[in-house]
C-alpha cells in the first residue's frame, strides 16, 4: 500500500534518470572543488563479493541524514555553510558517492526500513508495522550467530519502533535489533521524575507530517515503560541525570545522540543504526528552522564521528555511512523544500559518505548505486548472505 500522497514515479523513466544523473555529476564537480587537487574519482575496482570469512572484529554505524535536504541547501556554492562539518572533517576524510537513488516510495518510515531490508518497501507510511522483508539486523544476527546485544536502532519517532525486526517467517523478532525510542524514553524518564512533559516539549514532537500517529506522550511513556526501565538499566542511565541532561538540548536529534553515545559506551554493538529526523521540520515551512535543523544535523555526525575516534571499542574498526533516505523538493517542483512529494531526481537522488575502516578518503565516486545496496553491501563486509533483499553490493567498500 502507498503512503497516499506519492505520484507515479516513472512516468518518465528516460528523463528522469538522466536528470538524476545530472544531479549526481553535479554534486561531484562541486565536491571535486570544493576538496581541491587531493579529490579523486574512484574507478569501478571490485576486490570481492563476499569477505572469505566472517570479520568479528568490524564496528559498523549506519546514519539517515535528518529527514532530506536540497543540494542548495548542503553540496553547493551557496549551500556548503550549512554544513561546514561534512565539507571541512568528514568529506576529506571519506568516500563520497555522489549519485544514490531512491526508487520506492517517499515517505521516511517506509523509505528508513527499505534501507534496512535492501528491498522497496510498499507498506503504508503511516502504519507503524515491520518490512516484509527481513532486514540487516535479522540478517546479520542469523547469517553470524550474534546476540540481540550486538544490534542496536536509534529511531526518531514512535511511529518507527516497528522497524528493528520484520515479519518475515524465517526471520523476524527472535534475530531482530533492540529498538531505542528516545523520546518515550524520556517520556518514561519523566513521568518516573513528577516532571512535566511541558518542560521537554522541544524534544517530543513526535512527527512533522503524520495524520495518524498519536502525539500523546502519556500514553506512549504508558506502553514503553517495561521497555524503557530495561533500556535504562542495560545502559546504566540513571532517570534524574537523563532528565537534567535533556534540559540542556535543544532538539530530538540531539537526544538521540545522547543515547546513541551512552549505547556506544556500555553496549558497544557491533551494528548501530541511527535515523536523524530534524530537517523534516521543512514541513511547517519555516525555512530558518530548515536550515538550522541541516546544521544540526552536520555537526551531530561530526561528533558522532568524534565519538568513534575517541572510543577504543571502535577506533579503527568501524565503517560509518551517512546517507539521507532521500531528498526534498527543487524550486519550481511541488513545494520546494518544505516537502518531499513529487518524485522528482531532486527527491529522490541523494549522496552518500563513507568514512572509516575500508574506505579510501578523499575520494568521488560517481555512478549511480541505490539506497537499498547498503544493506548487502554491509552483509558483503561481514561475510553473510541477504537471500531476500535486492540490491547490489557496493564494490568500491569491499
Amino acid at each position: 500500500m502507498k503512503s497516499g500522497f506519492e505520484i507515479e514515479p516513472f512516468a518518465d523513466f528516460r528523463s528522469w534518470s538522466i536528470a538524476s544523473r545530472q544531479q549526481g555529476l553535479s554534486r561531484r564537480d562541486f565536491l571535486r572543488g570544493a576538496l581541491g587537487a587531493g579529490a579523486a574519482s574512484l574507478a569501478l575496482k571490485p576486490k570481492r563479493l563476499f569477505a572469505a570469512t566472517a570479520d568479528t572484529s568490524r564496528k559498523t554505524i549506519i546514519v539517515t541524514f535528518g529527514g532530506g535536504a536540497r543540494d542548495a541547501e548542503t553540496f553547493s556554492v551557496e549551500g556548503q555553510r550549512n554544513i561546514p562539518h561534512m565539507m571541512q572533517e568528514l568529506a576529506p576524510q571519506g568516500m563520497f558517492f555522489s549519485q544514490v537513488v531512491n526508487r520506492g516510495i517517499l515517505g521516511h518510515y517506509v523509505a528508513t526500513s527499505s534501507i534496512a531490508s535492501g528491498c522497496y518497501e510498499t507498506f503504508d507510511n503511516f502504519v507503524a508495522e515491520g518490512p516484509a522483508n527481513p532486514t540487516l539486523f535479522e540478517y546479520y544476527r542469523r547469517g553470524l550467530q550474534r546476540p540481540a546485544k550486538d544490534v542496536w536502532v536509534i529511531a526518531p519517532s514512535n511511529g518507527f519502533e516497528a522497524i528493528g525486526n520484520s515479519s518475515h517467517a524465517a526471520y523476524g523478532k527472535k534475530y531482530g535489533a533492540q529498538v531505542i525510542l528516545p523520546k518515550r524514553l524520556l517520556t518514561y524518564a519523566a513521568a518516573a521524575n513528577n516532571h512535566t512533559l511541558r518542560d521537554y516539549n522541544a524534544l517530543l514532537h513526535d512527527s512533522y507530517e503524520s495524520p495518524y500517529h498519536s502525539d500523546d506522550a502519556a500514553q506512549d511513556a504508558a506502553a514503553g515503560k517495561i521497555e524503557s526501565e530495561e533500556i535504562a538499566k542495560t545502559l546504566k542511565l540513571s532517570l534524574d541525570e537523563f532528565t537534567a541532561h535533556s534540559r540542556t538540548l535543544s532538539s530530538p536529534d540531539e537526544l538521540s545522540l545522547f543515547i546513541t553515545r551512552q549505547v556506544m559506551r556500555e553496549v558497544a554493538p557491533s551494528l548501530l543504526f541511527i535515523t536523524l529526523h530534524d530537517i523534516d521540520v521543512a514541513h511547517s515551512g519555516a525555512y530558518s528552522l530548515y536550515l538550522d535543523a541541516i546544521q544540526r544535523a552536520d555537526r551531530l555526525c561530526a561528533e558522532l564521528w568524534q565519538e568513534v575516534e575517541a572510543n577504543p571499542e571502535y577506533k579503527d574498526r568501524t565503517t560509518v555511512m551517512i546517507m539521507p533516505d532521500f531528498g526534498r523538493d527543487a524550486d519550481g517542483e511541488g513545494n520546494g523544500f518544505q516537502h518531499h512529494r513529487t518524485g522528482s531526481p531532486m527527491a529522490r537522488t541523494t549522496w552518500m559518505l563513507a568514512l572509516g575502516k575500508g574506505t579510501r578518503p578523499g575520494t568521488i565516486v560517481s555512478r549511480p548505486i541505490e539506497s537499498i545496496d547498503l544493506t548487502p553491501t554491509v552483509a558483503s563486509l561481514y561475510g553473510f548472505d541477504t537471500p531476500f533483499s535486492t540490491g547490489r553490493p557496493i564494490t568500491e567498500l569491499l
